[in-house]
């Protein structure tokens, strides 16, 4: 199933066209995938990532799309001028808190090739990322592999992630404008904050929601109504949108979990009555069980580890 399969199939069992229910399907998908992520760690999910631990700093900031730790290894490389050193060995770090990593390891001054790593929490550059605190610090700069479940991208198909060019206009009146919907382009719903100068152009675009359907080179502009109802010339172009395919993981490997987790975010939406609404909690979290038996059970064993598995059949 991909985003449009997905979306006509809301509104379908929903029986609903209204405009503010179908411009709020992204938001009934993303609430899904947010909660299915969370429950099921599916090795389907998982990253490699190679980085770098700096020499005397005890820090590694996580990717942004981190979800939580499968593992981490250093890998005995590291380089001195043009001369490489190190057998290329791999060592798993062992997770504690960052308590014991405080008490095992007090001095951020003394030391080595890490051994042990925690969550520490969020990076000081970047408040929605977090970040590793090693010990003991690194002697050298090491080569890391961050094995890690991540958020894949939204199913969504189209959302706008950034702007190309913007022709600022004239004549608008000068101040900020929040919660703009932009028109035009191939998509809808997109939302951004609008800061107009005292010049009487707009300067600055800040994209609130990236609505759907979109693709990159679009034009959009607002409602001159949504600017203070005087000034024209206004246009920003789509530089970039996420998931150009609508397709994801869940689409195409089990999308039952998907649509009826959908489908009780679409209900909750609507204040249906209890016996709705507990219709499709129901059935997402039987799809949702069907779904961990999959990514918590059967790919994580084999028939000659753990032998077949067996119904007994009563004759």
């Amino acid at each position: 199933m991909n985003y449009v399969q997905l979306y006509q199939a809301i509104q379908n069992y929903a029986e609903t066209t209204e405009t503010l229910f179908v411009s709020s399907i992204p938001t009934f998908v993303m609430e899904a995938e947010d909660r299915i992520y969370n429950s099921v760690q599916l090795p389907a999910l998982r990253k490699n990532v190679y980085g770098t631990v700096t020499s005397g700093n005890q820090y590694l900031s996580l990717p942004s799309d981190y979800l939580s730790t499968f593992s981490l290894a250093v890998i005995n490389t590291y380089a001195i001028g043009s001369v490489t050193y190190g057998d290329g060995a791999f060592s798993y770090l062992l997770n504690k808190d960052v308590n014991y990593i405080r008490g095992a390891f007090p001095k951020p001054t003394e030391t080595g090739m890490p051994t042990h790593y925690a969550i520490f929490g969020p990076q000081y550059t970047n408040n929605n990322a977090l970040s590793y605190i090693l010990g003991p610090t690194p002697d050298q700069s090491y080569q890391v592999e961050m094995h890690y479940f991540y958020y894949p991208t939204t199913i969504v198909q189209g959302r706008i992630t950034t702007f190309g060019t913007l022709t600022g206009g004239s004549l608008y009146p000068p101040g900020t404008y929040q919660n703009i919907n932009l028109t035009g382009g191939s998509g809808a719903d997109a939302v951004a904050t609008l800061t107009v100068n005292s010049s009487g152009a707009v300067s600055a675009v800040t994209l609130n929601s990236g609505g759907q359907f979109y693709v990159a080179g679009d034009t959009l502009s607002a409602a001159t109504s949504d600017l203070g109802n005087s000034g024209s010339g206004f246009s920003v172009v789509v530089s970039a949108v996420s998931n150009s395919t609508g397709t994801s993981w869940l689409g195409e490997n089990y999308d039952p979990v998907l649509f009826y987790g959908s489908m009780r975010e679409a209900m909750l939406f609507q204040k249906q009555e209890p016996d709705i609404i507990k219709y499709y909690d129901d059935k997402y979290t039987e799809a949702l069980g069907q779904l961990k038996r999959l990514g918590d059970g059967l790919e994580r064993g084999d028939a000659y580890r753990d032998g077949q598995a067996k119904i007994r059949v009563r004759t």
